[in-house]
């Protein structure tokens, strides 16, 4: 007997097709893009299968399998865009290819022996393309790749939200208009684009490790999605090493994954985490990953390679009050000569906190105060308060986390950041 679809309340079911959308909208757009060549474009006929499921699935239940259902959707929609296209339809005609609502359109691979199977790196190569500025290319990468909001976007970047849907609307229009090829290059021009495929990566992964904003602190499709990618990237350019420090970054980060929540999803601090928890198949992968990078570097560490090696040392501690905060102090100083931002010198004074006492950190922390980049990042207002707490003055810590709580999206964070607000004021 053939397997009926699930039905549930209707009421559920737009959640759901909201939540499915959101997990798959990556490899839908990836995939409509192969067909369609225009990313605009993809993401439209993207948006057109969510329509149509929001439509049909209430009446009809939902798929078993919703994720097939919706890329199906939106490729025979993508087919029949190209079949109106007077240009592709003489080009049908030219090489005789049957394409039929039954059949995958079928793009032929190029010989190079170095071309990636996969619409997801596709998709990032392209969006990174050097005819867009890197916040674009960043920007829309993370939007069509990452499925994430402008308004989420906006925050992972610390910029007004009108800034980043302005560099998404005219990232999509660019690409169309100069006729950007929906590829991985080969060569010194897929070496170019390198680093803001790098960092796009690296900001997918972030989202999904501590999600700006929503009910939940993590969004793991997000992680295995950058996960994925990173060590594509890898075996891809054996001889890149930020490429095996991201890869060996994500690695680390990903193994203390399932000790980062508690049984209601709510946040576990890092001191408070059970190691016996974290993945140490993942933490495996993450120290040969890193061995790589140091193997192939020819100078000093890049900036993927240092994180890389601070997670390490969290890795390497077997309890919390092991770990060699003077070492992360030192990796962390070197990570901000090399790479500097607030967010990182931010970092650094946690780490130094912990080795030097939260006196000199402090004093970090109230030199970034003036940062315009900082200005609404709720973890400045936590770092200082934290710091303030363990000096012994209760009544400015309890104001600095009333002031993160007020500040932060996410609404585990801004529920563990309240709490600590009222135990300060209860001591």
């Amino acid at each position: 007997m053939e397997q009926q679809p699930s039905r549930a309340p209707a009421d559920g079911v737009d959640t759901a097709v909201e939540t499915i959308f959101r997990i798959e909208s990556p490899r839908i757009i990836a995939g409509v893009a192969r067909i369609v060549l225009d990313v605009g474009i993809a993401e439209e006929l993207a948006q057109d299968a969510l329509v149509a499921a929001l439509e049909q699935w209430p009446r009809d239940g939902v798929p078993d399998n919703p994720g097939a259902w919706l890329m199906a959707t939106a490729k025979h929609r993508a087919i029949d865009l190209v079949r109106r296209r007077e240009r592709y339809a003489r080009k049908l005609a030219e090489v005789g290819r049957d394409l039929s609502l039954s059949a995958p359109h079928h793009v032929d691979e190029p010989a190079d022996p170095d071309d990636i199977d996969d619409d997801l790196l596709r998709l990032v190569f392209t969006a990174c393309h050097p005819v867009l500025s890197a916040e674009a290319r960043i920007a829309l990468t993370l939007r069509l790749l990452g499925g994430l909001t402008t308004s989420e976007i906006a925050r992972a970047f610390l910029v007004p939200e009108a800034t980043t849907a302005q560099r998404i609307v005219r990232a999509k229009r660019t690409l169309a208009t100069k006729g950007v090829a929906f590829e991985v290059p080969y060569g010194p021009e897929r070496e170019a684009r390198l680093g803001s495929v790098l960092e796009v990566i690296y900001l997918v992964f972030n989202e999904g490790y501590a999600a700006t904003a929503g009910d939940d602190l993590l969004r793991p499709a997000l992680c295995e999605d950058a996960l994925r990618l990173a060590r594509v990237l890898a075996e891809l350019m054996p001889k890149e090493p930020e490429v095996h420090g991201l890869a060996a970054l994500l690695e680390l980060q990903e193994s203390r994954a399932a000790a980062r929540t508690g049984p209601g999803g709510e946040p576990v601090l890092l001191k408070d985490q059970n190691r016996r928890r974290w993945n140490r198949m993942l933490i495996r992968r993450g120290f040969t990953a890193l061995g790589r990078a140091n193997a192939v570097a020819t100078g000093s560490p890049g900036p993927y390679a240092l994180q890389a090696a601070i997670a390490a040392c969290h890795a390497q501690a077997y309890t919390y009050e092991d770990t060699d905060w003077r070492q992360i102090a030192t990796l962390y100083g070197l990570l901000v000569a090399r790479a500097p931002s607030p967010v990182v010198e931010l970092n650094r004074a946690v780490a130094v906190s912990m080795a030097d006492g939260p006196g000199p950190a402090l004093e970090i922390v109230d030199a970034l105060a003036g940062e315009p980049a900082l200005r609404d990042y709720h973890l400045l207002p936590s770092v200082r308060g934290d710091l303030l707490a363990r000096l012994g003055r209760t009544a400015q810590a309890r104001s600095e986390f009333e002031r993160a709580a007020s500040l932060a999206r996410n609404e585990r964070e801004r529920e563990l950041l309240a709490a600590r607000a009222r135990e300060l004021r209860s001591s």
